[in-house]
């Protein structure tokens, strides 16, 4: 059974947590890996690009001139695309990117990646993250003193309103919920710090 030390704030180990198997001691499947990739950023596109063609373009309905006779093209509309206002031929319409991805291959998903971070020592479990006040300043000093770096996620049990307010003017820092965890998330970020109480919360959903 997989096992990390728990550090406070200060960087100090203040304890040590055993971690489930089923949860932080899975294989690799690199395909899965990329299928949720794939699926989290194609369900991130809005896919609202919208063009009108000419029948979808307000006015044209007169022939601008008869058909034969005055030595210009014949024309049937003024909207069609090789005029000014006309319509677009062959533009983008609107259209859902989204992709289905199952339960059970996204909980997978995840389970890898978070076991693939604890392998690369990219995973760390902090006492706990309530911040006793919005600064800013202090939770860098934190981050220096943890040695994290700036390419860091937070992960908590419940949302952490400091915490949140704390870090969101450092730059490629977030913080979730257990609850909201995604495999492209935790692959993102280069380091993943988890309170205790997460930890907990993560083992209980995705362990089944």
């Amino acid at each position: 059974m997989p096992t990390v030390n728990v550090y406070n704030l200060a960087g100090e180990v203040v304890g040590e947590l055993e971690l489930s198997e089923r949860v932080f001691d899975v294989p690799t499947n690199k395909a899965l890996l990329h299928q949720a990739v794939m699926v989290h950023l194609a369900n991130r596109r809005s896919g609202r690009a919208e063009t009108k063609t000419r029948s979808e373009v307000r006015g044209g309905g007169r022939k601008p001139w008869r058909q034969k006779g005055t030595g210009r093209a014949r024309a049937g509309t003024t909207r069609a695309p090789h005029w000014r206002h006309g319509g677009v031929a062959f533009g983008p319409h609107a259209r859902d990117y989204s992709m289905r991805f199952p339960k059970k291959m996204r909980r997978a998903a995840i389970r890898q990646a978070l076991s693939a971070k604890l392998r690369d020592q990219e995973l760390m479990v902090i006492d706990t993250l309530s911040l006793p006040e919005v600064k800013t300043r202090q939770l860098i000093e934190a981050l220096d003193r943890l040695e994290l770096g700036r390419n860091v996620l937070f992960v908590t049990a419940q949302p952490q309103e400091s915490l949140k307010l704390s870090l969101r003017n450092i730059k490629d820092v977030h913080a979730t919920t257990a609850g909201s965890l995604d495999a492209y998330s935790l692959l993102k970020y280069h380091r993943l710090v988890f309170d205790r109480d997460a930890v907990g919360a993560v083992e209980g959903v995705f362990s089944s």
